[in-house]
Formats: structure tokens, C-alpha cells, sequence
């Protein structure tokens, strides 16, 4: 059997490019075609992928303006000749799963979502650094993108939705059945620690939607210790709001973000994800989670027993929440053993079976 994996691009670390590590280790050698791939942002195991690029990679400044790109996502992947291969396993949110293919070709795609900036884009912009004039005309433009959104779906066999929440959005959006599979969850890495800290944790792109703003002014207005792991846009922005309770650590390798959720009270979580895969890693380190009720967070976390919820993305209801937690107790054993049920072999196993299994179906 032949596959080529796709995936959307890879200029940043996050769960979707988790699930690329996975899918590499599943199928070594099994080429990555991608737009674009920035070696700099990505741990040292993708240098030794065979990575795959389109014609993008050359454009001017891609790595900053790949957003700016955005129209030529399409042409990037309907050029790559994939002809060779028994199986296309496409991980998308947004372009990959628009690759050609011949009839007798097996296309599974894993959607992380469908794109999210054309199917919700008034939650997408809302926080976004867009010039105004722009979020009111950018969807008259975006509507061609919709028609070959849609269109891309005649060419995959079968969807794999990496939670509920992402199933229902391919029903909604696609009219289209799907399985799931969950993310995989690397739970020897992230393992329980007898040391216990005093501060709480963030973990995240620092992205507007991502909602770690209110984080911040909820600590700041309880005076309570926050370290807050991870890079993005709005950095600065977040750093003059922090007060100095607020630690920001950067970029850190895995097993030091592992030792710092060993550590904490608990995660917090503040964003609507469409699975997330950092609450799963905090408890598979026996820790807690404070998560904003939405998107993937309800079919992870249990409220009181692997962490509490808050119900509104504001300083009043994660205030709240927070109270709550300091008056709750919550049993490490039974954090990690609820996190091991997202183990990354689990994730490998049922990945492997369903391929070879409509593959078989297939032909």
C-alpha cells in the first residue's frame, strides 16, 4: 500500500501537527505534501519527514504573510500529482482535502474542521487584527472558496472527525457522515509529578480567538500566580495587560511544557477548540482544568472529577470558576487514568485499522 499524506501547512506547532507527528510514525515513509513548511517552528522530528512543497514556499515572505496568501491555497494543492499512490490520508481544516485524485484512489481526510475562516467567520474575525473595511467585504470574496469547499467533498471517500463536535460541523456544513477518531495524546511524555506549585498554567498559540486576554484579567484581579506557555500575534499585546503575577515562558520544548503541567494547580482553558489536546496532556499529568464550556473541552473534561468549567468567556464567570476549583479536590489517579483513553496508541491503532479496512472495502 502506497499513501501520501496532506496536510494544510506547516509553519506552527499545535494538535494538528501532533497528528501529522503521529500519522509519520504510523506510515514512515510515506511522503508529507504540504504548502508550506517552515523547518524553524516545528520540533527536530520533522526534519527527518520526507516533507513535501508547493510552488508557495518560494513566495515572497510566506512565513509572515502566508494569511495574505490565502487565495492560492487552492491552485497549491490541486497542482500536486498524487496519481502514484493506493491511499491520500488528508489532515484539514482548510485546503488539504481539495487534492485531485483518480477514481480508483482511496481519499480518507482527517478534518480537524471545516474552515473554520469561511464557515465561521464572524467568530473567526471578531478578534482578529483585520482592518475594518476589510471583515465587511472579505466575505463577498470568500464566497467562491464556500463553492469549491464544498465541491472538494465529491473527492474524499471517507471523513474522519477528530471529535463530536467536529462531526456534527461536517453534517452541518458538508452533509456528510463521518467517524471519529480522537487526537493522540503522547501520555508517557506527560506523566504526574509529587511536586506541587502554587501557580496556574496556560498553554497556547497566542492568538486572539484563543482568548487568553481574559486569563490574564481575571489573574491580574486576583492576584494569582499565571505562567503562560507558548508564542503568537498577539504577544505584545498580552504582555502590556499582564501585571506582574503574570510569568510568559515563550516557545518550550515538550518535555519541559510537560514538567511545568506536572507542576501547576491547573490548566486553564479559556478557548472554543474544536478538539483540544492540551487539556488531555495536563491531565494525563494528574492536573486539573479550569475550561470555558464549548467545543471539544465538553468531551474531555468532567466537571468534578478531571477539572470545573466556566460557562461565559468573561472575568466574571472564569473568576467564578476559579473560586470553585480552590474548593474542590480532585484525585490525580483518576485525572491520568481518564487522559489514558486518548492515548496516542489508541489514536495509532484505530487510525491503522480503518485505513486498511476501507481500503480493503474499496477495491
Amino acid at each position: 500500500m502506497k499513501i501520501a499524506i496532506v496536510h494544510d501547512f506547516l509553519n506552527q506547532f499545535g494538535g494538528a501537527e501532533r497528528v501529522i507527528s503521529a500519522l509519520n510514525e504510523i506510515y514512515p515513509e510515506a511522503p508529507i505534501f504540504t504548502s508550506i513548511y517552515d523547518a524553524a517552528a516545528l520540533p527536530a522530528n520533522f526534519q527527518k519527514m520526507d516533507i513535501r512543497v508547493s510552488f508557495m514556499q518560494k513566495l515572497p515572505f510566506v512565513f509572515k504573510l502566508f494569511k495574505w496568501y490565502l487565495f492560492l491555497y487552492p491552485l497549491a494543492f490541486e497542482a500536486f500529482d498524487l496519481s502514484e499512490y493506493d491511499v491520500i490520508l488528508s489532515s484539514s481544516s482548510a485546503f488539504a482535502k481539495g487534492v485531485r485524485k483518480r477514481d480508483d484512489q482511496l481519499h480518507v481526510c482527517y478534518c480537524h474542521t471545516p474552515m473554520r475562516f469561511v464557515w465561521r467567520y464572524d467568530d473567526y474575525v471578531k478578534k482578529e487584527s483585520i482592518p475594518a473595511y476589510l471583515k465587511n467585504i472579505l466575505p463577498y470574496f470568500l464566497e467562491p472558496m464556500k463553492k469549491w469547499d464544498v465541491d472538494n467533498t465529491n473527492r474524499i471517500d471517507y471523513f474522519i472527525a477528530n471529535s463530536r463536535t467536529v462531526a456534527e460541523r461536517i453534517q452541518e456544513t458538508y452533509r456528510r457522515e463521518s467517524v471519529i477518531i480522537n487526537p493522540p495524546v503522547d501520555c508517557g511524555l506527560f506523566r504526574p509529578s509529587e511536586l506541587n506549585y502554587d501557580y496556574f498554567l496556560v498553554v497556547s498559540r497566542l492568538n486572539a480567538y484563543k482568548r487568553v486576554d481574559i486569563v490574564i484579567e481575571t489573574f491580574n484581579k486576583l492576584d494569582l500566580p499565571l505562567k503562560i506557555i507558548g508564542d503568537g500575534p498577539e504577544s505584545v499585546k498580552l504582555k502590556r495587560l499582564a501585571g506582574p503575577n503574570v510569568e510568559f515562558l515563550g516557545r518550550l520544548a515538550d518535555e519541559q511544557v510537560a514538567r511545568h503541567m506536572a507542576g501547576c494547580q491547573a490548566l486553564v482553558f479559556p478557548g472554543e477548540e474544536d478538539f483540544g489536546i492540551v487539556p488531555l496532556e495536563v491531565m494525563s499529568a494528574g492536573r486539573p482544568v479550569i475550561a470555558y464550556k464549548a467545543g471539544g473541552a465538553t468531551e474531555t473534561v468532567i466537571d468534578g472529577l478531571t477539572g470545573v468549567f466556566f460557562t461565559k468567556q468573561d472575568v466574571c464567570r472564569l473568576d467564578q470558576a476559579i473560586k470553585r476549583f480552590q474548593f474542590e479536590s480532585f484525585d490525580k489517579r483518576k485525572i491520568r487514568q481518564h487522559a489514558q483513553e486518548f492515548d496516542k496508541e489508541i489514536f495509532k491503532s484505530n487510525m491503522r485499522s480503518f485505513i486498511e479496512t476501507r481500503l480493503r472495502e474499496f477495491k
